[in-house]
């Protein structure tokens, strides 16, 4: 069984790169923008585990209404790395003719944020359009991928906190660092 570092390790050789407040203001700015260019009452799907934190406080600030659906699609089943996309849910709600608010933790390399898009678009979305709290700036991501929406831009280091997990640990810290 392999062991991995704790949180508790992590935090104390990690850098604080985003506060609380810092994300809290972006994720307002978002919502009001969501808001000025949202369709009739499009359809809120989060993706899962890692946007649950960041939907959660996105779907408050977003001032018209939703229709809440989510899918959980994975490549990291606990590890640090991506491996093949694994569908764990897919969403109930039609997408037929729907606008559709893709809603994730970050846009990394975006191999699966392109594969749930695709799959929204497939099953006959009228537009899906994507937000992010956290762009990571590198030169790796899936071409023509890109957020509409997004509230800050980290390092190309590993991060977590506020939805993003060291290790399966740290997803409900209220900041992010980076180790």
């Amino acid at each position: 069984m392999t062991t991995h570092p704790t949180l508790e390790d992590a935090l104390a050789k990690a850098d604080l790169l985003h506060s609380r407040e810092v994300l809290f203001a972006a994720i307002a700015r978002m919502g009001a923008e969501i808001g000025r260019e949202a369709g009739s009452r499009p359809l809120f799907l989060t993706l899962m585990q890692g946007g649950l934190m960041f939907a959660g406080h996105l779907a408050f600030a977003i001032p018209v209404d939703c229709e809440f659906d989510y899918v959980h699609a994975t490549r990291y089943r606990g590890g640090t790395t991506g491996n093949d996309l694994r569908w764990i849910k897919a969403p109930v709600v039609s997408m037929k003719g729907r606008d559709i608010l893709l809603v994730d933790d970050i846009l990394d390399e975006g191999k699966t944020l392109a594969a749930v898009r695709d799959w929204c678009v497939e099953q006959g979305a009228a537009r899906v359009r994507i937000a992010v709290l956290v762009i990571k700036r590198h030169d790796r991501g899936v071409p023509g991928l890109q957020a509409d929406y997004h509230g800050v831009d980290v390092p190309d280091r590993y991060v977590f906190g506020f939805g993003m997990d060291y290790y399966e640990q740290g997803r409900n810290l209220p900041r992010i660092y980076a180790i």
